[in-house]
């Protein structure tokens, strides 16, 4: 089977390299139709996108905290086709000058941003994903190899077929390839170094070791995220009331959302307060210190309140799920940040400008917010228009990757008969 994979996938492999040489010769403005023309296509084949869905979500127990994120439904197909059109509206990244000069030779110097080729994105249980990652490597120059899990196998399918729609009449089909959902097939495209230029994973924290360890491709890791918000003595309760119960529960199967609140111990009195709607309104299970159990004991849900073990702290949850620690100090919720954090996003609510400032410089993370949710960790959010993952490490990109960060660059060096002696 592995060998019918290799052969299979290799086969594939070498066409979609030899398409992606196409893509260089499109003007911008038809990489944008085949963008618009996409959007249009997936709000009329609604239909036929939520019955591809519907049979991978007959498959998955509505339990699962992955459930949310298999599901489409009208509105956020209606929502993938409104961010396809924006994305076709972006400006180009490419042919960018970075840096200019002439040497002292007479030689003319530019450094110009250029696509990485072809790009691999190995994602689960998130169909949206295979039409968001293909738009934004088209519109970079990229021809793209997804690869998608068995949760979402027939929901990738029916995308595909709409991505080779509007591939098919240009001669581009073989830019977009979406590989076998099966797990043997992920070894052979992650050491697929020959055809594959740079590998993103979106998932959980077991996927994206999985590939980091296992890739001769380079990788860029984005995902998971382990989010932590400190509640400072200095907070203002209304403020943190809000602030909590959005990055908590606006979606709860999102890489940005709280799993773990920071509670300075003058506040513990305040947590009554503070998380009431998550317990009454969203059913939010609190796994709780011994202080902060202490001071909720008769004011939360009891079926809610969890007694905190060890492994309450550095769980993404991914569901409507919470840990809560209370520390004595900045510096001790800055320590716990450091032990756990999967450096994504964290975020502190103070009133004093030092601690908060202090908190922004001293957290080790792509994304730091002072008094705000951190459900803005979104490359739309932050004006990139979308994005294809948000990279928790340090090389090539942090933080919400978007068309610029699908791109590298060439040397480009014109003279006029100069020799080097």
């Amino acid at each position: 089977m592995i060998a019918t994979y290799d052969t299979l996938i290799h086969r594939e492999l070498k066409k979609v390299r030899e398409a992606g040489r196409l893509l260089i010769s499109l003007s911008d403005s038809d990489i944008a139709e085949i963008i618009r023309e996409l959007a249009d296509l997936a709000e009329a084949e609604t239909e036929f996108l939520l019955a591809a869905n519907q049979q991978d979500l007959d498959r998955m127990d509505p339990q699962d905290p992955k459930y949310d994120r298999l599901l489409l439904n009208p509105e956020r197909i209606k929502g993938i086709a409104n961010d396809l059109r924006k994305v076709a509206d972006l400006p180009s990244p490419l042919g960018k000058v970075l840096d200019k000069g002439t040497l002292d030779s007479g030689l003319q110097v530019q450094r110009i941003s250029v696509p990485l080729g072809v790009i691999g994105i190995i994602f689960e249980s998130r169909p949206n994903v295979t039409f968001d990652v293909f738009a934004l490597c088209l519109k970079s120059g990229n021809a793209s190899v997804l690869k998608g899990s068995r949760d979402a196998h027939y929901s990738n399918e029916a995308i595909l077929k709409l991505i080779q729609g509007v591939l098919e009449p240009r001669g581009l089909t073989n830019c977009c390839y979406l590989a076998p959902s099966e797990r043997e097939a992920l070894p052979t495209i992650l050491q697929a170094d020959q055809y594959i230029d740079v590998i993103i994973p979106r998932g959980s924290q077991g996927l994206i070791n999985f590939v980091r360890d296992n890739a001769r491709v380079p990788v860029i890791e984005t995902g998971a995220g382990i989010v932590h918000t400190y509640l400072d003595a200095s907070a203002d309760l209304a403020k943190a009331t809000a602030i909590i119960t959005n990055a908590k529960a606006r979606r709860v199967s999102v890489c940005n959302a709280l799993d773990c609140l920071l509670v300075h111990q003058s506040q513990v009195d305040t947590l009554p307060t503070l998380i009431k709607d998550l317990g009454t309104v969203h059913q939010c299970i609190v796994h709780a210190d011994d202080r902060a159990h202490a001071a909720l004991e008769g004011h939360y849900p009891a079926d809610l309140l969890k007694a905190a073990t060890t492994e309450s702290f550095g769980t993404e949850f991914l569901s409507m799920q919470m840990s809560i620690k209370v520390v004595d100090s900045l510096q001790e919720a800055l320590d716990h940040i450091a032990q756990y954090s999967s450096k994504h996003s964290e975020a502190i609510i103070a009133e004093d400008t030092a601690t908060s400032e202090d908190f922004l410089k001293q957290v080790d993370a792509a994304v730091v917010y002072a008094n705000t949710t951190t459900a803005f960790t979104d490359g739309a959010q932050f004006g990139l228009g979308a994005e294809i993952g948000i990279s928790t490490q340090k090389l090539h990109a942090r933080g919400p990757m978007a068309l610029r960060e699908l791109t590298s660059y060439k040397w480009v060096v014109r003279g006029d008969g100069q020799i080097r002696s």
